[in-house]
């Protein structure tokens, strides 16, 4: 009688783009940012009457202090998201050692409330509190997975590099257009670039492309109208 081989595992290849939600996040951010604070920054210095060197120095110096800020701003926030998780965590842990029969109770009460019968419930909450207790609840019960979790240096360093790239357009532009032309020119440039960095972001997160690119461009050009309309109402040419 010939022997059947058991059924083997499925090996089609998936792609999950929720390991991306980090670095994309930040990424995204710096970059519209990049592009719009910089070149608000070369619009309003070029239209002051200053030459060219003072308008590429102050997109330099714009640039650098622009970076390190992303950089800082995003390490310190994503760093206080991972100090509230290690908090949670250690609490938890806590509660496994003291209570494990009140923590078991806890998560089969978490799967009944996701539709398992309460026996099923029972065994899969004791079948992964077996196998890791902590890891089980810092899924089920606080929403913390190793593919979501808080990445302060990841983020840190994925601004302040999106931001670089951004603020390099309106720089270049502002060096190769003509010296009267510089306000316009890096303004149509700025659109240009949101459109294409948001194109390029919901791609990448999977989302659509043109109602992505629309989305960033419209906010960046709603900012970029907004610092005009200021500078028009104290009669400041921006």
């Amino acid at each position: 009688m010939p022997r059947t081989r058991p059924p083997s595992p499925s090996r089609h290849p998936e792609r999950h783009r929720t390991q991306r939600a980090g670095w994309l996040r930040a990424g995204v951010l710096g970059a519209n940012d990049g592009i719009v604070s910089i070149a608000g920054l070369v619009v309003g210095v070029a239209n002051s009457g200053a030459g060219p060197e003072t308008i590429l120095a102050s997109g330099v110096a714009g640039l650098v202090a622009g970076a390190m800020s992303m950089a800082a701003g995003e390490y310190v926030s994503v760093q206080s998201q991972a100090d509230t998780e290690a908090a949670d965590l250690a609490t938890e842990k806590r509660e496994l050692e003291e209570e494990p029969g009140s923590e078991l109770d806890e998560l089969t009460q978490i799967y009944v409330q996701r539709g398992l019968q309460p026996a099923l419930a029972a065994q899969v909450a004791e079948q992964l509190t077996a196998r890791d207790a902590l890891a089980a609840h810092a899924r089920d019960e606080l929403g913390i997975t190793e593919t979501l979790r808080a990445r302060p240096l990841q983020a840190a360093l994925a601004s302040a590099a999106a931001f670089t790239v951004g603020a390099l357009l309106p720089i270049a532009v502002a060096v190769l257009a003509p010296d009267d032309r510089v306000a316009s020119i890096t303004t149509v440039a700025t659109v240009l670039g949101l459109l294409l960095s948001g194109g390029m972001a919901a791609r990448i997160g999977g989302a659509p492309v043109v109602r992505g690119a629309l989305r960033v461009a419209f906010w960046g050009a709603l900012a970029m109208a907004a610092a005009a309309a200021i500078g028009r109402l104290f009669d400041v040419t921006v």
